[in-house]
């Protein structure tokens, strides 16, 4: 029985039972204080023990590229793909290295990745650390870098099972999953679908709690997702503008990891001065009894909230739940702006326009005044 993130082990691969999926995933947003860097990975199909260790590789990497500067906070500010940029971070991470425990030369061609990734990221495939390194080299590099973007010791991988897997399918998910384990030092957790064929992982059963209901029996639809007990033991929602195979839990005050829309906007606001005053992946809570909301762009001296809509946010469940969220923040005197990733990769520039009316208009005392407002 696992009642904490933190008792889950590092290092090997376990089965987590007595909890589902979605309700682990937001669980862990915001990333409770016991717990490790978390990345989520939704595998896809693979010939081979060897495709699926490379797939899990390449879905560690993007959340670490999207972690930069978190895990190099040296490098703040220091942008551009090539020339002064590159050289510049190169040479932080070769001297953060050795203090820190990574491998220079990994470091240092991720941080210039980091940064080349900027340029990529519109119309793009972000660029990839290839073939260089071994993949035992990359896992361990990796697994480091994740830890360190959260400030926290060790890192994991959540890993969706998917259902109707055939006994090769399973076999190679757990070999990939259990070699990613032994050689990059993870906790590699697996939920979802059970095994049918596989049968020699150790399993964990895992109890979610929630403030207002007490324990969440696994798959009751009837009740919110809640987290395992541990940290604040609550509930915490998150309007998620990426639509990838992995992702990992947003440090606060930066743009999602996994979420390429969240990049260009934030790229975008970033050479606005109107912008000022701009907070990413926020908690926000209205009230200590009530479960707090992930808001993904909050402004909250114009009482100002953005949310960024993926396709499922279409979904019948997922639309009533952002207009319950919607209701919650305008209760207490916040607007809620909502763009969909096809309107902030189509059209920027009208995204950005009416971001600034409101609040232009907000800080000049139109549409309710912001002031005398009790913050939350």
């Amino acid at each position: 029985m696992a009642w904490s993130w933190g008792e889950l082990p590092i290092g090997r691969v376990v089965r987590l039972q007595g909890a589902g999926m979605e309700a682990l995933t937001l669980s862990i947003e915001p990333l409770p204080d016991d717990a490790p860097a978390i990345v989520t990975y939704f595998p896809s199909e693979a010939r081979s023990t060897a495709d699926m260790v490379a797939s899990m590789l390449s879905a560690m990497e993007t959340a670490a590229l999207g972690l930069f500067p978190a895990w190099l906070p040296e490098a703040a500010g220091i942008g551009g793909p090539g020339g002064a940029g590159a050289r510049a971070v190169r040479s932080l991470a070769l001297r953060a290295a050795p203090a820190t425990g990574h491998f220079g030369p990994f470091l240092a061609d991720l941080a210039e990745l980091s940064v080349r990734r900027a340029a990529s990221a519109v119309g793009g495939v972000p660029p990839r650390l290839g073939a260089r390194f071994t993949p035992e080299v990359r896992a361990t590099g990796l697994a480091r870098v994740l830890a360190a973007g959260f400030h926290r010791a060790h890192a994991s991988i959540l890993v969706a099972v998917p259902p109707g897997l055939s006994p090769v399918a399973e076999e190679i998910l757990v070999g990939a999953c259990e070699w990613l384990a032994q050689r990059g030092g993870l906790g590699v957790w697996l939920a979802g679908a059970p095994l049918a064929a596989v049968d020699r992982l150790e399993t964990r059963t895992v109890r979610l709690f929630s403030p207002e209901y007490g324990d969440v029996a696994a798959g009751d639809a009837t009740r919110p997702p809640a987290r395992l007990q541990g940290g604040h033991g609550q509930a915490s929602e998150r309007t998620d503008g990426s639509e990838t195979t992995s992702g990992s839990t947003p440090v606060a005050g930066r743009p999602h990891p996994g979420s390429v829309v969240e990049q260009i906007l934030e790229r975008a606001l970033s050479s606005c001065a109107w912008a000022a005053g701009r907070a990413w992946n926020q908690s926000y809570q209205s009230h200590p009894l009530v479960n707090p909301i992930r808001v993904d762009l909050l402004w909250r001296e114009e009482r100002c909230a953005v949310e960024i809509d993926g396709s499922d946010h279409r979904g019948s469940a997922k639309y009533e739940r952002d207009r319950q969220r919607d209701i919650r923040l305008q209760t207490d005197g916040y607007a809620v702006l909502r763009f969909t990733n096809e309107q902030i990769m189509s059209d920027p520039k009208s995204v950005l326009s009416q971001i600034e009316r409101f609040l232009r208009a907000r800080r000049h005392g139109k549409h309710g005044s912001p002031h005398g407002i009790p913050k939350g």
